[in-house]
C-alpha cells in the first residue's frame, strides 16, 4: 500500500528535457521530498515520459559516480525505456551488465529483453535467453510470442511453428496477435507444410472456440488472395457463395444424455455448488423443478436485470420476460430473496406482473445461480434455451476431458440466447440461439471462418455472426 501510494504521490513528476551534470541530479535531488526515492520515482516517470535515452544515461552516470554502483531495479528501469524506444545497441549493453552482475535474472527482465531483442536485428540473441529461461522455470506466453514473432517477421517459418507448438504443449493460450502473425507473413509463400499449419490454425480456432477480430480476418483472407475468398453474412446457416449447408448445432439424443450426466454429477454436484447454496435449497428446487417441467427458456434473472445500468432493475427483467414470452411458451426466472422485497430497484406490482408471465424461482441472496439455470436447462430438455450474458468458461473448465468439454460448448452456442443492444439502446432485444454451429468449419476445400466485428468485440459474450467463406482452388499449393 505505501508502495502505490507513493507512486501515486509522485505519478506528476516530470524529468529533464535534457541530460544533467552531476551537481545538476544532486540539487534535483536535494530538493526532492523523498531523496530516497528519487531515482526509483525519476526513472518511472522517464518511461512515462518517454525521455530522451540520453537524459536517462545521464542520470546513470551520475548513481554510479555517487553509489560506486547501479542497483538491478535502476538497470531494469532503464532497460524497459530502452526497449521502449527500440534502442538495439543499448539493450545489448544492458544484458551484457546484468548477465556479468546477476547469475539469474527476474522473469520481467527476460520479459523486457526478449522483447527487445526479437523486434532488432539480434533477434537470434532472444532465442538464447529463451532457453536460458527454460533452464529455470516454464518460459511465459509473452517470452515464447515475442520469439514466435520474430522468427515470422523474417519468415523462419519452421522455427515459429516448432516453437508454437511447444508453446501449446506447456498449455500457454496463444494471443490472436500471435496467430495473424502466421497468415501476415507466409503471404506468397508456397509450402505445403506451412499450408498444413495455418489450417492447423484454423482448427485450433474451431476447436477452441475462438473468433478473430476484424484485422485477424482480413490477414486470413488475403493468404488465401491466390484462392476465390469472399466475405458471406450467413444468418440462415447456407452460405450463399457456395450454398454449403453449416454443421447443425443440435446433439444427439446419446451426446445430450451423456452431458446432461455429467454436468449434473461433474458440474453441479462435484464442485463447490454447496459453498454458494445449500443442499437443502438446492434439493427445494429440484422438487420445484421437476414439478413444473418443461420450460421452454431459463432466464438468470439477476443477471438480465442489469443488462441496461441506467434503467431501473425490474424494468430490465420486465421488459426482457415480456420480450421473451412472444416466442416462449413457458418460461422459468431465477431471482434472489430481495426482489420480493419493496424498493426503487424491484417495484412490488411489477414483480406481481412478471409472476403472471412466467414461474419464479427465489433463491437466497448469496447464492450463485448458474448450477441452477443449468439443472433447469438440461432437465426440461433438448428444445430449451437459456439467457444469461455469463459465458460460463468456470463451469466448462469443472468438464473432466476434452470431449464433454466439447459438447458443453457446442449446446452452450446452440441454447444460449443472447442480447443485442437495439439503436438508441432504449429496449432491448435479444438474438435467437444459431441453429448451426458457430465454429471454423472445413470441407477440405472450402472454409467458412466466423469472425467479430467492433460491436461483437465490445459485447464479449456475443456470438459472432459474421462469416467469412474461402474457397481454394487447388488443395494443395
Amino acid at each position: 500500500m505505501n508502495h502505490t501510494v507513493s507512486r501515486h504521490k509522485f505519478a506528476t513528476v516530470q524529468p529533464p528535457k535534457r541530460p544533467l551534470c552531476a551537481e545538476e541530479w544532486s540539487r534535483l535531488k536535494e530538493g526532492f521530498q523523498s531523496p530516497e526515492m528519487f531515482e526509483e520515482v525519476m526513472f518511472s516517470s522517464m518511461i512515462r515520459y518517454n525521455s530522451p535515452i540520453d537524459v536517462a544515461k545521464s542520470l546513470l552516470t551520475h548513481v554510479a559516480k555517487s553509489n560506486g554502483d547501479i542497483g538491478y531495479n535502476l538497470l531494469v528501469k532503464y532497460l524497459a525505456l530502452c526497449v521502449q524506444q527500440g534502442k538495439t545497441s543499448e539493450i545489448c549493453d544492458v544484458y551484457d551488465i546484468l548477465k556479468i552482475r546477476f547469475k539469474i535474472l527476474e522473469s520481467g527482465a527476460y520479459n523486457l529483453l526478449m522483447r527487445g531483442l526479437s523486434n532488432s536485428d539480434q533477434w537470434r540473441m532472444a532465442l538464447t535467453l529463451l532457453e536460458e529461461v527454460k533452464r529455470v522455470t516454464v518460459p511465459s506466453r509473452s517470452n515464447y510470442e515475442s520469439c514466435i514473432k520474430a522468427a515470422t517477421r523474417h519468415q523462419e517459418m519452421t522455427l515459429a511453428c516448432e516453437l508454437y507448438h511447444e508453446m501449446l504443449a506447456k498449455d500457454l493460450v496463444p494471443t490472436l496477435d500471435v496467430l495473424q502473425a502466421f497468415f501476415d507473413h507466409s503471404r506468397g509463400m508456397k509450402n505445403s507444410a506451412l499450408q498444413k499449419e495455418l489450417f492447423g490454425i484454423l482448427l485450433y480456432l474451431r476447436d477452441n472456440q475462438v473468433y478473430p477480430h476484424k484485422t485477424f480476418m482480413r490477414s486470413i483472407k488475403l493468404w488465401f488472395e491466390r484462392q476465390k475468398g469472399t466475405f458471406a453474412p450467413v444468418w440462415c446457416g447456407q452460405c450463399p457463395v457456395c450454398n454449403h449447408q453449416l454443421e447443425d448445432s443440435e446433439l444427439t439424443e446419446e451426446e445430450y444424455s451423456n452431458l446432461r450426466e455429467r454436468i449434473i454429477s461433474d458440474v453441479i454436484h462435484g464442485t463447490d455448488t454447496f459453498r454458494k447454496t445449500s443442499p437443502q435449497e438446492f434439493e427445494a428446487f429440484q422438487t420445484f423443478v421437476e414439478n413444473r417441467l418443461p420450460f421452454d427458456i431459463v432466464i438468470d434473472g439477476l443477471n438480465i436485470s442489469h443488462i441496461m445500468p441506467r434503467k431501473v432493475q425490474c424494468e430490465n427483467l420486465f421488459e426482457a420476460v415480456n420480450c421473451l414470452a412472444k416466442d416462449y411458451g413457458r418460461l422459468l426466472v431465477l431471482g434472489r430473496k430481495h426482489m420480493l422485497t419493496n424498493s426503487l430497484n424491484w417495484k412490488r406490482e411489477v414483480m406481481k406482473e412478471m409472476q403472471n408471465k412466467a414461474d419464479f424461482f427465489f433463491a437466497e441472496n448469496i447464492s450463485e445461480d448458474d448450477a441452477f439455470l443449468l439443472y433447469a436447462t438440461l432437465r426440461s430438455g433438448k428444445h430449451c434455451k437459456f439467457v444469461t450474458r455469463d459465458f460460463l468458461r468456470d463451469h466448462k473448465a469443472c468438464l473432466s476431458d476434452s470431449v464433454t468439454r466439447h459438447l458443453f460448448r457446442k449446446w452452450q452456442r446452440g441454447h444460449q440466447i443472447v442480447f443485442s443492444p437495439s439503436a438508441g439502446g432504449k429496449h432491448i432485444k435479444f438474438l435467437p440461439a444459431c441453429s448451426y454451429d458457430c465454429v471454423v468449419q472445413t470441407t477440405g476445400d472450402t472454409w467458412h471462418i466466423p469472425y467479430k466485428d467492433i460491436f461483437e468485440e465490445k459485447y464479449s459474450y456475443q456470438i459472432p455472426r459474421k462469416w467469412l467463406c474461402l474457397q481454394q482452388k487447388y488443395r494443395t499449393m
